[in-house]
Formats: C-alpha cells, sequence, structure tokens
C-alpha cells in the first residue's frame, strides 16, 4: 500500500486527483498539504501550510510518490512575477523538499507547447519549470502536458479559456486530436497511473495520449 503526496489539491486538476488517491486500492494515505481546510477523509492528512514558506522538515515529505497539480493564471496572480512564483517557484520548491525526503517518484501537469525557449509567459515557464525539475534526481519523472482542459466551474472568469473551451468542445472534429480539449478526469488518472507504476526515468505524456 502506498502513500501519496498531492500539491495543489484545491485546483480543477488537484481535487480530482484527491478523489482518485482516495479512492486507490493501492493507496492506504493521502497527503495534501493546502492553505485552506479540505474535508475530512479518514486516510486524508491535511496539513495547513504557507507555499512561501514551506515547512522543511516535515515527515510527510517522503512519500512513495508526489504528484503537483499546482498553478494559477496571469489574470488571478495579477503580474507576471506572481504567475511565475506560483507555477515554478512553488512547484520546485516543493518538489525539492520532496527528493529530499527521498521521494522516488513525482509527476507534475504541465502544458502542451511547454518549452524554456518559448516567447509566451505561460509556456515558458512550464517549459524551465520542466526543465529544472528534470534536474533534481527523482527515480522516476512524469510530465503531462494536456491541451485545453474541460472541468467543473471555476471560482473567476477566465473568458479567453473560455472561448477556447467552446472551440475544442464544438469543433472537435476539425481539430488535430493533439489540439482537442481534454477532461480535468483524464489528466488527473494519467499522472495517478504513471506515479503508481513509478516506471525508472522520464516520461512524457503529451496531450493526444490522455
Amino acid at each position: 500500500m502506498k502513500t501519496v503526496l498531492i500539491l495543489g489539491a484545491t485546483g480543477q486538476v488537484g481535487q480530482a486527483l484527491l478523489q482518485l488517491a482516495l479512492q486507490h486500492p493501492e493507496i492506504s494515505r493521502v497527503v495534501a498539504p493546502t492553505r485552506r481546510p479540505l474535508p475530512p477523509h479518514i486516510n486524508l492528512e491535511n496539513p495547513q501550510v504557507d507555499f512561501e514558506a514551506l515547512p522543511e522538515d516535515a515527515a510527510w515529505w517522503k512519500a512513495d510518490l508526489a504528484l503537483c497539480a499546482l498553478g494559477t493564471t496571469l489574470r488571478q496572480a495579477k503580474s507576471r512575477a506572481g504567475f511565475h512564483r506560483v507555477d515554478h517557484d512553488y512547484v520546485l520548491a516543493a518538489a525539492g523538499l520532496a527528493q529530499r525526503a527521498e521521494t522516488p517518484a513525482f509527476g507534475l501537469v504541465s502544458s502542451l507547447g511547454a518549452d524554456a525557449a518559448s516567447r509566451l509567459l505561460y509556456l515558458r515557464t512550464k517549459g524551465e519549470t520542466e526543465k529544472t525539475l528534470s534536474a533534481l534526481g527523482f527515480a522516476s519523472l512524469t510530465l503531462v502536458r494536456p491541451s485545453l482542459l474541460i472541468g467543473g466551474p471555476r471560482s473567476s472568469a477566465r473568458y479567453m479559456e473560455a472561448f477556447g473551451l467552446f472551440l475544442g468542445k464544438h469543433l472537435t472534429s476539425l481539430l488535430p486530436r493533439r489540439y482537442q480539449a481534454v477532461t480535468t478526469l483524464q489528466v488527473a488518472q494519467a499522472l495517478l497511473e504513471a506515479g503508481i507504476r513509478g516506471s525508472e526515468g522520464l516520461h512524457i505524456i503529451e496531450s493526444e495520449q490522455l
């Protein structure tokens, strides 16, 4: 039976990850550090943390696998620096602590088109995060790169994404498989199963594989 550490459990993919992990027959313990409390569950440990100052000596950094769905939007972050802090700095700080605690497997929700050399802030940040994460030394590393995500209601409006989702959902037959919208559940399932397998090396799951 495995222990899984979930980072970003209050987001759309994170919520799906949390529910799948709590129901998975191979998982006996889920640790989900968050800013605000999650609904209690017998198999859930939910430490409240500040991602600006993560507890370095917490015993729960050591798990069989760590899965990260941390992320924000430029609108929510209110600045380019704020976006980079969440999608890059928070992710790498948490990953570094998990790796230092000898958690062998790590999985990240990244993005289609992630590229450290991109001129676009979003894709460049995702690419930089992937690049640094790959150098941390996890025995098993999985990067999932979804296209547009179909999920539940959001707490704030994301108009351009909503327009993209409309196109993705209603013009599916006209789009290459790579660019078709995928569900948050598909992403969560792929990330969780890859983490449980823990196959050695780097594994990239592109959107068309979801």
